[in-house]
């Protein structure tokens, strides 16, 4: 792993998360730095208090995982609408995701744009998707495993995408896509 050693307290005292701001207005780049011992290692991925303090919504109403056996496999572009708007934050837990975001929010400086950064399990990175921000990624790996921490239960009649390959956004992916869902296949143009 290569990282410094700075501390070996069970509790994972010191453990600290270190946010990067994104292009995306109120989105993060999130490292999760682990203490290192001869045990191995432990690391916060998580603390309602220094999401709290950042402004960021610290509710976790779920907590969910998406497991995807084929190299390829897109999920996504998914939101939800208010009043049940969704914050998630996003891990790879094993394997690798191209990782995509959009803002749709009209009032905000990144309204349209969207972003993406490859997560990889190795890496102890997550991204924090704030409520508005549509999410979609794609497997760089075969088995490869996401998890997400919610803020809103799922709400079907909320739910909303936009279609992977909609001209209005020109998403780029770095495979063809392998597998997608019905669901995700179809979602209309986007119209603001």
């Amino acid at each position: 792993m290569g990282r410094k050693v700075r501390g070996s307290d069970s509790r994972g005292a010191g453990s600290t998360l270190k946010f990067h701001a994104v292009p995306i207005e109120g989105a993060w780049l999130i490292d999760s730095e682990p203490i290192e011992d001869e045990r191995g290692f432990f690391a916060r991925t998580f603390c309602q208090e220094e999401f709290s303090r950042r402004g960021l919504n610290a509710e976790v109403s779920q907590c969910s995982r998406s497991f995807n056996r084929v190299k390829g496999t897109l999920r996504g572009m998914h939101i939800q609408r208010a009043p049940h708007a969704e914050a998630k934050l996003i891990r790879c837990n094993q394997g690798a995701i191209h990782d995509v975001i959009v803002d749709l929010r009209p009032a905000s400086p990144s309204y349209r744009r969207w972003f993406a950064v490859e997560l990889r399990a190795t890496d102890d990175q997550m991204l924090y998707v704030p409520e508005g921000v549509a999410h979609g990624f794609q497997t760089l790996q075969d088995t490869t495993e996401v998890s997400y921490q919610i803020s809103s239960a799922y709400h079907p009649e909320s739910s909303l995408g936009i279609r992977w390959n909609d001209p209005a956004f020109a998403f780029e992916w770095p495979l063809p896509v392998s597998v997608i869902s019905a669901r995700d296949r179809s979602y209309p143009d986007w119209t603001p």
